[in-house]
C-alpha cells in the first residue's frame, strides 16, 4: 500500500477551521485528494484551486507550450514570406519595377540616406571588430577612455581616436537636433491632446449644427409653399473610366426640385473613348428629366481649379444661390441637399457647408484601414473641433456645398497651386466667411488602394500647402482678420501641422534615432521613442474604435510616410519642380452591397417605364455599344509594383542600426529599430496595398 500523504496544510487555506478533519487517501496517485471535515463539507463551494495534481499542471504547460510554438511558427512563417518577397523582388526584380525619381530633391534624399547607410555598415564592422577585441569603453551611459599605456596597436588608437572626436564633436550635434525635435514633437502632441480635449467637450455637451424649423417654408399661401434656392452641382473629372457612372448616378438622384438643379459634368479627360462614355451616360439622365450638361474644354490648364473657374464663368451660373461640388468617386445620399444647404438659411455670414468622408473600401486591405484611421481622425476631430470653435477649417475639395457669393468675394478658383481648396478656403477665411462642418452628413467614396497612387496622392497633399503657405504668407499679414486668427493660420494651419509634423518625423524617427546608436553619448530617452508615440497613435485611433488591433502597425506605417511627406513637404516650401505636378489618384470603381441593391433596384423602374428612353436615336446607341464592346475586348496594359529606392536604403540603414544597438545591449530601441525596418522594408517592396502580381 502506497504512503499516506497529508497535504492539509499544503492546500488548506482556512487555519481556523472547525471540526475533526479527515484525510482520504487514494492508491492511484491521478486522482485528487479530498478532505472532509464535517458532514456538511460535501455542500460547502468547491474551491477552484482545490484538486489539482501534477497531471492537471502537465497539460497547462503543454497548452502554453503549444500556444508559443504556434507564435514562433507563425512568425517563422511571416519571415519565409519576407525572405522570399525579397529574393523575387528585389534580387531578380520579378514582377516589378523601380520607381521613376522624376525630381532632382529626390534624387539628393535618396543619394543622403543612401550614404548615411554606407557610413552606418562601416562604423557597424568597426564596432563588431571592437568589440570582439574587448574594447569596451562606453559604461553606464558615459565614455571612458582609455590611458595611453592601455592602447596596444595602431588600430586600438584608431579607434580610441575616433571615440574621442565622436563624444567631442558629433554627440553634442546630435544632441541638439534631437532636443530641438523632441521640443517639436511635444508640442505637437500638445496640440493634438488639445483637439481631442475639444472634440470630447463638443460629444459630452452634444453641440453640433442644427436646423431650426422648416427652412424652405414660403409665407405666400398661394403658392406651392415652399421655397427652394438655385443649386448648382458640378462633378469635375478627368479619364476617371472606372467611378464616373456611379458617380453621375448618385447626384443625378439627388432630393431637390429639377426646375431648381443643375448639374455641370466637368470632363477634362484626355481619352476620346472616356468621354464618349460619359456622354452618354449624361445623356441617358438627360432623357429621364434631369437637367444635367456635359462640359469639356478644348485648352485644359490649371488642372482642376481651371476646370472649376470654366465652368463658374458660364452665364447662366448667376442665377444660382450655391454650389456643390463632388469629385468622380463620390455618392452623396438623394437627402444630401436637403441635409446641407438649410444651414446658409437667415446665415448671411455662412460661406461654406462641409460634410464627411466614408469609404467604401475601408477594409479591403491593410493599407486602406491605416488611411482610415488618419482620415476619421481629420473628420471627427480636426475639421468637427475648427468648425465648432473658430468656424474655419481646411476646404476638402468634395463634398462640400459653397455659397457663390463667398467664392466671387474671394477671389474664385486660382490656378496657382494643386491645393485649389486649401486656397479658395483660406482667402473666403480672411474676408470674414465662415464654415460649417457636419460631422452627420457622410458621403460614401473610394480610397487608394495601392500603395502607388496613395503615395502620390500625399504628396499633392503635403506639398500644395507648403506652397500656397509662400504664396498667401503676405495676404495674411496684411489682412483685417484679428490677430488670433492670423496667428492660428500661420503658427497652427500652416507650420505646425503641415510643415513640424512631416520634418520632426522623419528627422527624429529615421535619421536620428538611428545615429545615435553608433554615437551613444546622445542617447534619445525611452519616453520619445516608446510611451509619446503609442499614446499619440492611442489618441488618432479612437475615433475609430474598430481599429484598434491596428495601432502598431499604424503607428509604424506613419513613420515610413514621413519620407513621401518630408519630400514633399520641401518640394513645396523651396517650390521645386514636383510642387506643381497633379496625378489624378487610381480609383477601382468599389461600390457598397447597399449601392448594388439600389443600382438593381433604379434598373428595376427604368424597366417599368420605358417611356424614359425616348430621344435616343438608333445611331447614337449603336456607338455607344460598339465603344463598349471595343473597350472589354481591348487588352488591358499590364500592372506591375514599384520598387521605392529611399524606403529600401532606410530599411536597411534602420537594419544596421539595431545590430548596432545589439552590442549596447540596448533592448528597447533594438525592437523598434527591428519593426521600423521591416515596416520601411515592407513598404519598399511594395507589400503593402493592392498586389498586381
Amino acid at each position: 500500500m502506497a504512503p499516506s500523504k497529508d497535504f492539509s496544510r499544503l492546500w488548506g487555506k482556512d487555519s481556523s477551521r472547525k471540526g475533526t478533519p479527515v484525510v482520504v487517501t487514494m492508491e492511484n496517485p491521478n486522482y485528487s485528494v479530498l478532505e472532509i471535515d464535517g458532514p456538511d463539507a460535501a455542500f460547502r463551494p468547491v474551491d477552484k484551486d482545490r484538486g489539482k495534481n501534477a497531471k492537471q499542471f502537465t497539460w497547462v504547460l503543454f497548452l502554453k507550450a503549444h500556444r508559443a510554438v504556434g507564435c514562433l511558427s507563425w512568425l517563422g512563417n511571416a519571415l519565409w514570406i519576407l525572405l522570399g518577397a525579397i529574393k523575387k523582388r528585389l534580387i531578380f526584380g520579378q514582377g516589378v519595377t523601380m520607381e521613376n525619381e522624376k525630381s532632382g530633391r529626390g534624387r539628393f534624399l535618396f543619394r543622403t540616406i543612401l550614404a548615411f547607410l554606407l557610413m552606418s555598415v562601416a562604423f557597424l564592422a568597426f564596432e563588431v571588430f571592437a568589440h570582439f577585441n574587448g574594447w569596451h569603453y562606453f559604461h553606464n551611459h558615459g565614455l571612458h577612455i582609455p590611458k595611453t599605456l592601455e592602447i596596444k596597436g595602431w588600430l586600438h588608437a584608431v579607434y580610441v581616436a575616433w571615440l574621442e572626436f565622436r563624444a567631442g564633436y558629433i554627440a553634442p550635434s546630435i544632441q541638439v537636433l534631437s532636443s530641438f525635435c523632441v521640443a517639436l514633437f511635444l508640442i505637437q502632441s500638445a496640440d493634438r491632446l488639445l483637439l481631442c480635449f475639444g472634440c470630447f467637450w463638443i460629444k459630452y455637451k452634444k453641440i453640433k449644427p442644427r436646423i431650426e424649423g422648416d427652412p424652405f417654408k414660403s409665407g405666400d399661401l398661394e403658392g406651392s409653399g415652399y421655397d427652394y434656392p438655385m443649386v448648382l452641382v458640378q462633378i469635375p473629372m478627368c479619364n476617371e473610366r472606372e467611378v464616373y457612372e456611379q458617380s453621375i448616378s448618385a447626384v443625378c438622384q439627388l432630393d431637390w426640385p429639377k426646375d431648381r438643379l443643375l448639374i455641370q459634368v466637368l470632363d477634362d479627360s484626355d481619352d476620346e473613348s472616356i468621354q464618349w462614355l460619359i456622354k452618354g451616360e449624361v445623356s441617358k439622365w438627360s432623357q429621364k428629366g434631369v437637367n444635367i450638361i456635359y462640359r469639356h474644354r478644348l485648352v485644359r490648364t490649371g488642372y482642376k481649379a481651371g476646370n472649376l473657374k470654366s465652368a463658374m464663368n458660364c452665364d447662366y451660373v448667376k442665377a444660382y444661390e450655391f454650389v456643390a461640388i463632388f469629385d468622380a468617386d463620390f455618392q452623396p445620399n438623394p437627402d444630401f441637399l436637403l441635409q446641407t444647404v438649410p444651414h446658409f438659411k437667415d446665415n448671411p455670414e455662412l460661406g461654406l457647408v462641409q460634410s464627411r468622408w466614408s469609404f467604401v473600401n475601408k477594409d479591403e486591405n491593410l493599407l486602406t484601414r491605416l488611411q482610415n484611421i488618419n482620415l476619421c481622425f481629420h473628420f471627427e476631430v480636426e475639421q468637427q473641433v475648427n468648425g465648432i470653435f473658430i468656424n474655419f477649417f481646411g476646404f476638402n475639395g468634395t463634398a462640400g456645398v459653397w455659397r457663390i457669393k463667398a467664392l466671387e468675394d474671394s477671389g474664385g478658383w486660382l490656378e496657382r497651386t494643386t491645393v485649389e481648396d486649401m486656397d479658395i478656403a483660406v482667402r473666403a477665411h480672411l474676408n470674414g466667411w465662415k464654415f460649417i462642418f457636419l460631422n452627420d452628413v457622410k458621403v460614401l467614396c473610394e480610397l487608394p488602394e495601392s500603395y502607388e497612387a496613395y503615395r502620390k496622392q500625399q504628396h499633392r497633399w503635403h506639398s500644395g500647402p507648403m506652397h500656397l503657405f509662400r504664396v498667401c504668407l503676405p495676404a495674411i499679414i496684411t489682412s483685417k482678420i484679428a490677430v488670433w486668427k492670423k496667428a492660428n493660420l500661420i503658427l497652427l494651419f500652416f507650420l505646425l501641422r503641415k510643415l513640424i509634423l512631416p520634418f520632426y518625423s522623419f528627422t527624429l524617427f529615421c535619421i536620428i534615432l538611428p545615429l545615435t546608436m553608433f554615437v551613444p553619448e546622445a542617447e534619445l530617452p525611452f519616453w520619445v521613442i516608446c510611451y509619446v508615440p503609442v499614446f499619440m497613435s492611442f489618441l488618432n485611433i479612437l475615433p475609430s474604435p474598430r481599429s484598434f488591433p491596428f495601432i502598431v502597425p499604424y503607428l509604424l506605417f506613419e513613420n515610413t510616410m514621413s519620407v513621401t511627406k518630408f519630400n514633399a513637404m520641401v518640394s513645396g516650401l523651396f517650390q521645386l519642380g514636383s510642387s506643381y505636378e497633379w496625378v489624378v489618384t487610381k480609383k477601382a470603381g468599389r461600390s457598397s452591397e447597399p449601392d448594388l441593391l439600389a443600382a438593381a433596384e433604379r434598373e428595376t423602374k427604368a424597366m417599368n417605364h420605358p417611356q424614359l428612353f425616348r430621344g435616343a436615336s438608333d445611331s447614337e446607341l449603336s456607338e455607344l455599344n460598339k465603344l463598349k464592346e471595343h473597350q472589354e475586348a481591348a487588352p488591358k496594359p499590364k500592372k506591375t509594383n514599384k520598387l521605392y529606392r529611399k524606403e529600401l536604403a532606410l530599411a536597411f540603414l534602420l537594419l544596421t542600426a539595431a545590430v548596432r544597438s545589439l552590442l549596447s545591449a540596448q533592448g528597447v530601441h533594438f525592437y523598434f529599430l527591428l519593426f521600423q525596418g521591416v515596416a520601411f522594408l515592407l513598404v519598399g517592396l511594395d507589400l503593402i496595398g493592392e498586389q498586381m502580381s
